[in-house]
């Protein structure tokens, strides 16, 4: 019996179900929109949909890396305890080798590669429902670098936080030492020309007055903003910061001394802009409890 997209369409606004995961199920049950229900909730697809409303902000994030292309992602899951889960695991290993592979640029894209005759979108699917918790895959970058770059990579924490920089002209080890040093300072920028001019101007008039209000002469005070200036540059930009294994220099002459230049830095961190679930987890288990 031929399917009908109209059909594939009305059991997607039924079910909440993808696209192509309706068609298969009215194709499995010959039209029979019934029987087609069942098939999706057999699979779990159904039961993986209930829980996309949830809140995943544990997780891992990861990097992967094959010559000059290296991928940085983050998966997420409900709780950490599903992120220490093998099968979870491996559903953030199979996603990373496959964006190595495969020249896409948003996660809508990578849902749409094909692994062993699924695509990634369906594993995410297929493995919420088998793991019992909402998985989502949120984000990646695919970086390409020229053979005078190198790859810093420095994962923290089993996967909490990854940081991966690309440095011209130096060795992977001290790319990698800009790598820690981003992990453990959390910059939010990498050099001061990075910060927008509205945070900048909002700093500037918050430490004048501030030294206004300490009573301060004004040509004394714009002294005082520019010192306290260099103190902000230090907390928020990479380069400012004083070197972690060598506090006497910033990180900006650490990659100089070495004959080095900083070309790009991305840091994730597991569920960062995530807003989380106050729920506890005595009330999360009830509620499984109640529900079953």
């Amino acid at each position: 019996m031929a399917i009908s997209a109209s059909q594939v369409k009305e059991l997607r606004e039924m079910t909440g179900a993808g696209m192509l995961d309706c068609k298969k199920a009215l194709d499995a049950s010959n039209g029979d929109f019934d029987k087609a229900i069942d098939w999706l909730r057999e699979k779990g697809i159904s039961t993986a949909k209930k829980k996309e409303a949830r809140i995943a902000a544990e997780g891992l994030t990861n990097i992967y890396v094959d010559g000059n292309i290296a991928v940085i992602l983050e998966v997420n899951s409900e709780t950490d305890f599903v992120a220490k889960n093998e099968n979870f695991k491996n559903l953030v290993d199979t996603i990373g080798n496959a964006l190595i592979k495969n020249d896409v640029k948003s996660v809508d894209e990578a849902n749409l590669i094909k692994v062993d005759g699924k695509t990634i979108g369906e594993m995410v699917v297929d493995a919420t429902a088998k793991i019992g918790e909402k998985l989502t895959f949120r984000r990646f970058e695919r970086i390409v670098k020229n053979d005078d770059e190198s790859f810093g990579e420095y994962i923290h924490m089993g996967g909490k936080i990854s940081v991966l920089s690309v440095i011209k002209g130096v060795s992977s080890e001290i790319s990698k030492d800009v790598s820690m040093q981003a992990a453990a300072m959390n910059p939010k920028y990498i050099k001061i020309e990075d910060i927008e001019e509205d945070v900048l101007n909002h700093e500037k008039e918050v430490l004048t007055e501030e030294a206004m209000n300490e009573g301060k002469p004004k040509e004394i005070a714009e002294k005082m903003v520019i010192g306290r200036l260099n103190k902000f540059y230090k907390e928020v930009c990479l380069e400012e910061q004083p070197f972690i294994k060598d506090d006497s220099i910033n990180v900006k002459t650490f990659i100089k001394n070495n004959g080095g230049e900083l070309i790009s830095l991305t840091r994730y961190e597991v569920g960062e802009g995530i807003e989380k679930s106050t729920v506890s987890f005595a009330d999360e288990v009830m509620s499984q409890i109640n529900n079953s």
